[in-house]
């Protein structure tokens, strides 16, 4: 925050009155404070004399001590402020004017809405500063610009504590929907069955970690769940970020696994009049789905969420993928690599519960599981470069597929594991599927397709 006089001088928005009159009414009466204390901050007060003042009303509530004119002259004059905050005279002025039926809360809000509007004065000027500096990319500076305000956004917004009632009578479906199991919303299905029955389907405001060896089939597990989602019965938005892979690779796997088409024939040209005609209808099929496609290289989590916010803002969002976590980058300075994944893990785990969407995110495993004897199957410990991964993530999966490891058994071929490792809010376990290399695409094994499920949102 600018100075007292550079706050009057240039004119910035303030309400002094509004201000004197808010700690006025402390002065008064102490029991006010904690009304004040949960909506306002320091910060938010123009004048400096307005801060100490609140500062040393604060740690004497802190210290459970009264508050008033004589106990805050006290502690501003330990620190060496009473004089610069007009001595004694001025905390006797507070409330001067101050109406007999005190409107605290209509006070409180002109403090915080001046407040807000400083803050936009002073985020503008840092933006419109950067630029004329010219040092930095313009994509960088409108992404961090957009951050910062919509931050400012979200410190208006005071959720509050809830009673027992208040989130029931909030939940989505009501009361009855809260009550009965069979009618709570389920998350989003992946389409994978016995996935969906273990987890619930992918919740808002989880990470979920999707790791395995080098071509295992992580991508193309991902872009399965990702069509499922745009192309269902119920096409909802989903946003991918492919690191490795251009978009056009990307589109060309999505043609091939919906026409069931060889991918090989496909980039070679050797299609059959059938084929061609399914990779016709799936095109139009995926011209037409909320599936949105990113392929920056290196693209670090600002820029990530800056796209996010707008693209659920103008097209809504029901799921983001990552493709893949070793491939993003930190901003700032590391001192080694697992600092930075570990940074990029509890960023992408706000970043999930921000904008309140499940987000997918890819990893690689370290060779721990190709150096193990007999069995190969993946752990938690194996996941790469960092351990905050395992920390921060809701659910880790692996995916294994021993052919890899025994290509001479013909009895392996296209036998697939999703191993739930870790789920935060359910059990592990082992699913199995099956793997169409030809297609790059997992599917449900028989046994569990006859299976009947409970409802998900598709």
């Amino acid at each position: 925050m600018a100075t007292p006089d550079a706050v009057l001088e240039k004119g910035l928005p303030a309400n002094l009155d509004a201000e004197r009159f808010v700690l006025g009414s402390v002065l008064l009466d102490d029991a006010l404070f904690p009304q004040v204390a949960g909506s306002l901050v320091a910060e938010d007060f123009a004048l400096e004399a307005h801060r100490r003042i609140f500062l040393r009303m604060t740690e004497l509530y802190e210290r459970g001590e009264r508050i008033d004119r004589v106990t805050v002259a006290h502690e501003l004059q330990k620190h060496g402020q009473l004089e610069s905050c007009g001595g004694l005279s001025y905390l006797v002025s507070l409330d001067e004017g101050l109406p007999q039926a005190i409107n605290l809360e209509s006070y409180i809000r002109i403090v915080r809405d001046k407040a807000a509007l400083r803050r936009l004065v002073f985020a503008a000027q840092k933006v419109i500063d950067r630029c004329l500096l010219g040092e930095e990319d313009p994509d960088q500076i409108l992404a961090s610009a957009e951050e910062t305000l919509l931050k400012l956004g979200e410190s208006r917004v005071n959720a509050g504590l809830l009673t027992p009632r208040e989130v029931i009578e909030n939940y989505q479906g009501g009361v009855n929907a809260f009550l009965d199991p069979s009618r709570r919303i389920r998350g989003i299905s992946t389409g994978f069955v016995r996935f969906d029955e273990l987890t619930g389907g992918l919740h808002p405001g989880e990470l979920i970690v999707l790791a395995a060896r080098p071509s295992m089939g992580k991508t193309a597990m991902a872009l399965n769940i990702a069509q499922h989602v745009a192309t269902g019965r119920n096409p909802r938005p989903v946003a991918i970020f492919s690191l490795e892979m251009s978009k056009e690779s990307l589109l060309t796997r999505l043609l091939c696994a919906a026409a069931r088409v060889d991918s090989h024939r496909f980039r070679a040209g050797y299609l059959k009049a059938d084929e061609r005609r399914r990779l016709s209808l799936a095109a139009a099929q995926l011209a037409e789905a909320p599936l949105f496609l990113d392929d920056t290289a290196g693209i670090n989590l600002m820029d990530m969420h800056a796209k996010l916010r707008r693209l659920k803002a103008e097209h809504g969002l029901a799921l983001a993928i990552v493709d893949y976590l070793q491939l993003m980058s930190g901003r700032g300075r590391f001192e080694n690599r697992v600092q930075e994944i570990s940074a990029l893990s509890r960023g992408l785990k706000m970043m999930a519960k921000d904008l309140n969407v499940p987000l997918l995110v890819l990893s690689q495993l370290n060779r721990a599981p190709d150096l193990r004897e007999g069995d190969h199957r993946p752990q938690l410990s194996d996941l790469r470069e960092s351990g905050s991964i395992e920390q921060d993530a809701d659910v880790v999966a692996f995916i294994f597929r021993e052919e890899v490891y025994k290509p001479e058994r013909a009895d392996l071929r296209g036998r697939a594991e999703l191993i739930i490792a870790k789920q935060r809010n359910g059990p592990t376990g082992k699913i199995n599927l099956v793997f169409l290399k030809h297609l790059t695409k997992f599917e449900n094994a028989a046994s569990d397709l006859e299976e009947t499920m409970a409802p998900f949102e598709d």
